[in-house]
């Protein structure tokens, strides 16, 4: 069930309805009960693998907090609770490893076979990936090792802990959520508040505008381009490519407000999943910015523990390699997102060990490093950056990638930009003015959002009719400017891949 389909349409008010009718300690109950029904409108089967996560990580809590409690010498207890958790992410990580990258990982070793020339494997398993089992995994991981730290007690009631996997605003597309803020929402009875209602309405709207109004209309132009980069070459490739970086994130980030919106509407609160990341001046800042609930996972649970920046420069830079070349394996079973996961790393390392050079040309210059100028070239660099990566993250092949980039300098035609070759990509030229407007308007609510100005608490401030009117100019700017498909046929996220 998508969130921009007729059936979420109608799903979520009546979900809503009754959770505000019904007596508030069953209301977990009703909300387990719809996020399941939410799962299962996918694949229905599927179900059972978001059971099993659920039912792994709810054991080995429980098993940590007895071990935790036992009267056992400190070596034992250690290696019992290390055990636990052991079990926890073996079982979780061998489903996701069979559902997303045993094809991947056959495919790799018969190319490696080819070449010495043995038989090739074959086996014959038809897999087709679970909607979300990346983000739910992750998420039901997290609370094993929190309660291996002793950063929450385990959870006794089931129910509630299941709740807390399968919360249906974020389950399919994050933000992951970690105990400590979402299962303790989940344990407090939620009453009604006005404002957190209408707070999350008007997420709800400007993450339907991220998606529909314009990471839909972007994917159209994208997807003409890198579907034929022998016809659309050069100067296509750079527009398509910019325009890829933020169809992503509007697609991602619109559905992550979504998520937010929905979760506000019934009293919860999840984690912002971006922040303004287009407007980063480096490398480390655009990661500070972007996927938060991604790249503080990784960071918290995986970096810190390979002993993170504490070893020595070495280290650290292969424990950033590490991390972000599993950040990219997470994202697809595919060697391009891996190499856009070591390509954020070699950024950031070179930007480590240049600092001191670029420090002492700035000064030799006398640049201001704190001035708007220079704050606008560090944006402009990231940004370009960030988006010659993400050729990589678009391209189907690596194949396809190298003849993107080398589209790039080896056809000249700058002059697209200027006649109407643009229009031509699949939306005419209306939609494509409405397209660069809407892009427009993020830009200034971003910026503003980094300057801590919220548009959402402006309008909150406004009179009740004003109120009421935006609500409605904006549900009717996005049901009629909104890319909906033929026979509305609406467009999925691109992190449910994921």
């Amino acid at each position: 069930m998508l969130f921009n389909s007729i059936q979420f349409l109608i799903f979520f008010p009546i979900v809503v309805a009754l959770y505000y009718l019904i007596p508030k300690k069953v209301r977990y109950i009703w909300l387990l009960l719809a996020s399941y029904y939410f799962y299962m409108s996918w694949n229905a089967k599927y179900a059972l693998l978001l059971l099993f996560s659920t039912v792994v990580t709810y054991l080995s809590g429980l098993a940590l907090g007895y071990i935790k409690n036992k009267e056992l010498a400190e070596p034992a207890k250690k290696r019992g609770m290390k055990l636990c958790v052991a079990a926890s992410f073996t079982l979780n990580l061998g489903v996701l490893f069979w559902f997303k990258y045993f094809d991947f990982a056959v495919d790799n070793i018969n190319y490696v076979l080819s070449k010495l020339h043995i038989t090739l494997l074959n086996p014959q398993f038809d897999i087709i990936l679970p909607v979300g089992i990346s983000f739910f995994t992750f998420q039901a991981l997290s609370y094993t090792v929190d309660v291996y730290r002793g950063d929450i007690r385990a959870e006794k009631n089931f129910l509630k802990y299941a709740l807390f996997v399968s919360f249906f605003p974020q389950l399919v597309a994050g933000p992951i959520e970690r105990s400590k803020n979402l299962l303790k929402q989940i344990e407090k009875e939620h009453s009604f508040d006005a404002a957190k209602f209408c707070d999350g309405i008007y997420l709800m709207l400007w993450g339907f505008f991220l998606k529909m109004v314009l990471a839909d209309r972007l994917a159209i132009v994208v997807n003409t381009v890198y579907g034929d980069i022998a016809q659309y070459g050069g100067m296509y490739v750079v527009v398509a490519t910019i325009f890829f970086g933020f169809q992503i994130y509007c697609d991602f980030a619109g559905y992550s407000t979504i998520a937010m919106g929905a979760a506000k509407v019934m009293g919860f609160e999840l984690m912002e999943n971006f922040n303004a990341p287009y407007l980063a001046t480096s490398i480390a800042d655009f990661w500070r910015r972007w996927h938060i609930s991604l790249s503080s996972w990784f960071r918290d649970y995986l970096y810190i523990p390979l002993g993170g920046n504490r070893k020595g420069k070495a280290r650290k830079y292969l424990n950033q390699l590490i991390v972000f070349a599993v950040s990219g394996l997470w994202h697809g079973a595919n060697w391009t997102f891996v190499i856009w996961g070591v390509l954020h790393a070699v950024y950031q390392i070179i930007g480590d060990m240049t600092k001191g050079l670029r420090q002492k040309a700035a000064k030799a210059l006398r640049l201001n490093p704190s001035s708007a100028a220079s704050r606008i070239v560090k944006i402009v660099v990231t940004f370009i950056l960030v988006d010659f990566a993400w050729i990589f993250f678009r391209a189907e092949s690596l194949s396809q990638a190298l003849a993107a980039i080398k589209s790039i300098f080896a056809v000249f035609n700058p002059w697209i930009l200027m006649d109407d070759s643009l229009f031509m990509l699949g939306i005419g030229r209306r939609s494509f003015s409405v397209m660069m407007l809407g892009l427009l308007l993020l830009m200034v609510v971003d910026l503003m959002k980094t300057k801590g100005i919220s548009v959402r608490r402006k309008v909150q401030m406004q009179d009740g009719w004003f109120r009421c009117a935006a609500v409605c100019a904006a549900v009717w700017f996005i049901v009629t400017v909104g890319i909906w498909g033929s026979a509305y046929n609406e467009a999925s996220f691109i992190y449910f891949q994921f």
